[in-house]
């Protein structure tokens, strides 16, 4: 399973809510982020968030593309034969509405770099987090130090949110069968109030995380 969405919506938060509620009915998983999850993907991430060098978008892409690629071949795929459920934060989505989209690269290439870094892994459930624009980067900024891309222009942003807004359509789903089931969620409200949203979503489409007896997700 995977949370997605833009900067400040909260997926990191109520992944680790979820995880939180998986640990205590004693179901086995593990959460993984992006960039990130191994040694090589954690050093690719400081490249990507924190360094001043500047990155053509194409380098963007293809960084993250490979920290997802050693994330799924060292990580996700011997968990999942472990019989582990999966919680990633961000995945295919974010590649697709942060370097394609926002940042306007061809979308067959990019598909086809991811096609090969995720050897046909399909997540079960994407929940994606929708916030305003204005709203998100505004508890982005309460964080602290803001990473590259929450340093980006708003109109960087505004892109980056039309696409996630289009991957919540059904027809944009069907299209790209590589992404799996997503589910639109209001972000908006209290931390309580989203967590609520965000498990009546799983409970109606992957029903089997919430239970002991799931194997996987």
């Amino acid at each position: 399973m995977v949370f997605e969405g833009g900067e400040g919506a909260g997926k990191s938060t109520q992944l680790q809510r979820l995880s939180a509620r998986l640990t205590v009915d004693g179901v086995k998983h593990a959460v993984y982020r992006e960039p990130g999850g191994t040694p090589v993907g954690d050093r690719i991430r400081e490249i990507l968030l924190h360094s001043d060098l500047p990155l053509a978008p194409t380098a963007e892409a293809s960084l993250f593309v490979a920290s997802r690629a050693q994330l799924v071949h060292t990580v996700v795929k011997p968990a999942l034969v472990a019989g582990q459920h999966i919680l990633l934060d961000r995945f295919l989505l974010s590649t697709y509405a942060y370097q394609i989209h926002g940042r306007g690269l061809p979308s067959r290439e990019v598909r086809a770099a991811n096609e090969l870094a995720t050897q046909g892994l399909v997540p079960d459930l994407t929940v994606l987090l929708r916030l305003p624009v204005s709203e998100g980067l505004d508890r982005a900024g309460k964080r602290g130090e803001a990473d590259r891309f929450e340093r980006a222009d708003r109109g960087f942003h505004d892109r980056v949110a039309a696409a996630f807004d289009q991957f919540a359509e059904p027809s944009w789903q069907r299209a790209h069968p590589e992404c799996g089931k997503i589910v639109a969620v209001d972000a908006s409200g209290s931390l309580d109030e989203v967590e609520q949203r965000v498990q009546a979503a799983i409970a109606a489409h992957c029903p089997a995380l919430l239970s002991r007896a799931g194997s996987r997700a």
